[in-house]
């Protein structure tokens, strides 16, 4: 073999050489995994999962105005404002969805994957922490007593013998039940604060009791009812999501943070309640 030859066999060694390098190399590389998620991975929040692609699933419990009702065949509401800054956050869009009230608190639409969060004027409390995550508190209230205009009660003590309407799962109908048989009325029960409202309208029971916020919605919507009695329970809304869920807790939170910081958590009080946001 010539000179020459040799020098081009040892050539085309090393590039053979090079090529085999070049291939274990590649071999040896694995492409980033695909996301598994919606789209909200684009606006930096990566490590939230969500039970739909491209939404946000949010339980609440109809009606209890003004948090969230219908209005023109829509649910809205001030939850419902407020969730779609976490939805717009995450770069998808809110879909609502209704459930009981206690299937929320017990922690079941979470175990069951019905939804990513809960909206629905949830009181912070620990039986329901043990069941679900609660963001940072975003609204404070009492308990408030119903009565039909013309009535002559404005206090527990005045039911002695009557009937009082809560709504089911609430911290309404506990407080009513702890307090039962020092005033001496009976409790009924009833699936949604409309029901009980309304009963009070009609004057089949003799008052309701509910958080502040609804009540008073509903008595300025009715002319044969009042607001007689408020109740300082020490009460604190959270926005609920899974147990396991702290991506979706962290991303609320901050959107809270910046809402309550820009104005834009005052803007949408206003326009539910009518008046500017209590300070902090």
């Amino acid at each position: 073999m010539s000179s020459s030859n040799k020098r081009v066999r040892a050539a085309l060694a090393g590039v053979a050489a090079l090529s085999l390098s070049m291939l274990a190399a590649c071999a040896n590389y694995s492409q980033p995994a695909a996301p598994s998620s919606s789209p909200s991975e684009s606006s930096g929040t990566a490590a939230v999962t969500l039970v739909q692609p491209g939404k946000l699933v949010v339980c609440t419990h109809l009606a209890y105005k003004p948090f969230q009702f219908k209005q023109d065949g829509k649910t809205v509401g001030f939850d419902v404002d407020l969730m779609d800054l976490v939805a717009n956050k995450l770069g998808v869009t809110q879909e609502i969805f209704d459930i009981e009230f206690e299937q929320i608190t017990s922690g079941a639409v979470f175990a069951a994957k019905k939804c990513d969060a809960a909206a629905a004027a949830i009181t912070i409390r620990a039986d329901r922490e043990k069941a679900a995550l609660f963001s940072d508190p975003y609204f404070t209230a009492t308990q408030a007593l119903l009565v039909p205009s013309d009535s002559t009660v404005t206090d527990l003590p005045d039911l002695k013998g009557k009937v009082l309407a809560v709504q089911a799962g609430t911290t309404g109908q506990d407080y009513a039940n702890e307090n039962a048989s020092k005033y001496g009325y009976t409790v009924k029960v009833f699936d949604d604060m409309p029901s009980g409202a309304n009963a009070v309208l009609a004057k089949t029971v003799a008052a309701a009791i509910n958080d502040n916020g609804v009540v008073y919605n509903f008595a300025s919507e009715n002319a044969g009812t009042k607001v007689v009695k408020e109740f300082d329970t020490n009460e604190h809304y959270g926005f609920s999501m899974g147990k396991d869920n702290t991506a979706l807790q962290t991303v609320v939170n901050e959107v809270l943070k910046t809402a309550k910081a820009d104005g834009t958590y005052n803007t949408i009080y206003k326009k539910w309640f009518g008046t500017d946001a209590p300070k902090e």
